[in-house]
């Protein structure tokens, strides 16, 4: 019984677990940032395409 608490104490591999984990959190949150940042441009430039078009349309 000794021997298992002890190989408990001294296993490593969860923490490589936990560190892979906070890693993928990490990336996960930058891209959707970068998604919310790039996604408001997107909808900028077809905001002005719609404006563009219009405005073509009511010179007519």
């Amino acid at each position: 019984m000794t021997k298992l608490i002890e190989s408990f104490l001294t296993d490593r591999s969860g923490a490589t677990a936990v560190e892979y984990g906070l890693i993928a959190a990490i990336i996960s949150v930058a891209l959707l940032g970068g998604f919310g940042a790039f996604s408001n441009r997107l909808n900028g430039q077809f905001y002005g395409i719609s404006n563009t078009i219009e405005n073509a349309w009511a010179g007519q």
